[in-house]
């Protein structure tokens, strides 16, 4: 019998392959890659049936990686793996579409489980931000999200790299076009979201989540 295929994407390596002892008596863990591009290619690639995916990843975040994976064929099951306890974050995961959302210090109790669930159509979420979900529902006012949800997928990729420090040649070489054009979306995006400044921009980028502080 083929053991159920898992995608694992997380830029902290060690973790990733620490957890290979746990998965491997049930599962194939048939690659790890260390950021959100890196995790979409794959996973078009290899049509894994479950991915493992941290939330705050390089050049692309788990969340946009899952609503970019959601716009192609991709029938993989997502599991969040990650080190973030605030319900906010498991609310996002959820909405867009995530079968599971497990805590790091936990994994090596739960995370079986959540792939197992997941599996069966189910989604599991790590007790503890469960609790917190329930308490504060697991819908986020519109006026705190209607700004990053009216921007583009590319105009969220940008907002991201340039939120992480990468120079506009940086942002033009990632996502290959030229760097004039990452400096325009930069400035649409600016206006839109009624920013002045690129300080701005990161404050924004940490408090919508779209990159952490790790």
């Amino acid at each position: 019998m083929n053991r159920p295929r898992i995608l694992m994407a997380d830029d902290h390596r060690i973790v990733a392959e620490g957890l290979r002892s746990l998965l491997e008596p049930d599962f194939e863990l048939i690659e790890i890659v260390e950021d959100g591009v890196q995790m979409v290619e794959a996973a078009k690639r290899l049509s894994p049936d479950v991915i493992l995916a941290d939330i705050t990843m390089p050049r692309l975040n788990g969340l946009e990686a899952l609503k970019q994976l959601q716009r192609t064929n991709c029938r993989a099951k997502v599991i969040f793996l990650t080190m973030h306890k605030d319900a906010t974050y498991a609310a996002r995961a959820l909405r867009a579409g995530a079968s599971g959302f497990v805590l790091k210090h936990s994994a090596s109790s739960e995370l079986v489980k959540a792939i197992q669930e997941s599996l069966m159509g189910r989604t599991y979420v790590t007790p503890a931000v469960a609790e917190s979900l329930k308490e504060r529902s697991a819908l986020r006012p519109r006026s705190e999200a209607e700004g990053v949800s009216d921007l583009t997928p590319r105009q969220r990729e940008v907002l991201q790299l340039f939120a992480e420090g990468r120079s506009a040649k940086e942002v033009a070489n990632s996502l290959h076009i030229s760097a004039r054009t990452a400096e325009n979306h930069k400035a649409r995006i600016m206006k839109l979201l009624g920013l002045s400044t690129t300080a701005d921009l990161v404050q924004y980028a940490l408090r919508h989540q779209i990159i952490g502080p790790e």
